[in-house]
């Protein structure tokens, strides 16, 4: 990038950043004050009060340089690594308090609240990614901190890959999923793709690595539970063709800040987030096991946070375990043993999907199997709209 397009970046990730975590704030705040006395809930809390403080100095003035960019890139990277063990640790929070807190208030922040921390974390790794893809312009030599996603190559704009192939991620995920099961039960179950495994898409690798990984994990875990290991789990990839955009829609779409036609918005906190492409291109990922289905008495609360056919005297209890699958593919979390998580798995994996537009849809034989539909609408390219 030049050096204008990158301060650029800069100043507009600061100009979203600050208002979110406030709103963050303010959300936390509102819950019952025995819940936010909850040692795990206050951490969250006072990381994100942390987070604030670090950035309103540079709220006040405009970033001009590359040195003031470099020092701002060293903010938010402290930022992304402070966050990266929220989910696990409000999970644990969650958990303790549900005597003083009811499922429902539980599911409706949480529903905001990790919906606007995927929108949170992909602002502040988009301008990272781009900050360390430009260092032949500001002349450093130091590495990616841990816990920053994206890549260089020529396929990655920031941190998304414009030609990602889900096939690919399927099989890393198979082999991060099969040691944890085989670790756990002592067989790993095998994998076959099958449909298009050389389709591919632009999308965020982070986000299909959650979720093809929660979904695997309960494969796995069924199928080995089930006594049938050694049937395969079938993943299936189908790839729909570009649709372009019809000119007789009925509602006309704003224009962006770059010219493009923003033909989504999805609004996260306060600020929302456009998508800019001209042909929206969809891929849908079936899992199919032979797990035996799920009980029609579970089923109803799949999407339920903190929901967990595991007792709560087995749950990991260290905050650094393996319940954050997307923790641990990154580098921030420690592996563990156990192939079951807090709940958070099958909902989170939704609102993962379904900020981009996709979805999830679980349909389950009670005694023979379960197939998962995951479709993920490309995310074309990337804007951010102004108004």
């Amino acid at each position: 990038m030049s050096k204008e397009a990158l301060l650029e970046s800069a100043n507009f990730t600061l100009s979203l950043l600050p208002a979110r975590l406030a709103y963050r704030i303010q959300c936390l705040r509102n819950l019952p004050f025995i819940v936010v006395s909850n040692p795990h809930v206050s951490r969250i809390y006072h990381n994100y009060l942390h987070s604030l403080s670090t950035l309103l100095p540079y709220q006040q003035r405009t970033i001009s340089t590359l040195e003031e960019e470099k020092q701002f890139a060293e903010v938010l990277a402290d930022l992304v690594q402070t966050h990266s063990n929220t989910i696990p640790i409000l999970a644990r929070g969650f958990l303790e308090c549900r005597k003083y807190i009811s499922s429902a208030e539980v599911t409706q922040f949480l529903d905001s609240h990790l919906r606007a921390r995927i929108g949170t974390r992909l602002i502040a790794e988009q301008h990272l990614a781009l900050h360390f893809a430009s260092q032949p312009v500001n002349g450093e030599k130091s590495g990616r901190p841990e816990g920053v996603e994206g890549d260089t190559s020529e396929n990655y704009i920031g941190v998304i890959d414009t030609a990602l192939q889900p096939a690919k991620i399927i099989r890393s995920c198979e082999n991060f999923v099969g040691e944890i099961c085989e670790l756990k039960y002592g067989v790993r179950p095998k994998v076959v793709i099958g449909g298009q495994p050389d389709a591919s898409f632009a999308y965020i690798p982070v986000h299909v690595e959650y979720i093809i990984t929660e979904l695997l994990k309960n494969a796995f875990r069924a199928v080995v539970e089930a006594g049938n290991e050694r049937e395969p789990i079938e993943v299936t990839i189908a790839a729909a063709p570009d649709v372009p955009d019809s000119p007789n829609q009925d509602s006309q779409p704003s224009q962006g800040r770059d010219g493009d036609v923003d033909v989504d918005e999805i609004p996260v906190a306060n600020e929302p987030i456009r998508l800019n492409t001209q042909s929206q291109q969809s891929i849908t990922i079936r899992i199919r096991d032979r797990g035996g289905g799920i009980p029609p008495d579970v089923l109803p609360h799949i999407w339920s946070y903190s929901f967990t056919t595991f007792s709560e005297s087995s749950l990991p209890s260290s905050d650094n375990g393996n319940i954050d699958a997307l923790n641990t593919l990154s580098g921030s979390g420690a592996i563990s043993s156990s192939i079951a998580g807090l709940g958070y798995g099958l909902p989170l994996s939704r609102a993962y999907a379904e900020y981009f537009g996709g979805s999830i849809a679980v349909q389950s034989l009670w005694g023979w199997g379960t197939d998962v539909y995951v479709t993920l609408k490309g995310v074309g390219k990337l804007g951010y709209a102004s108004g």
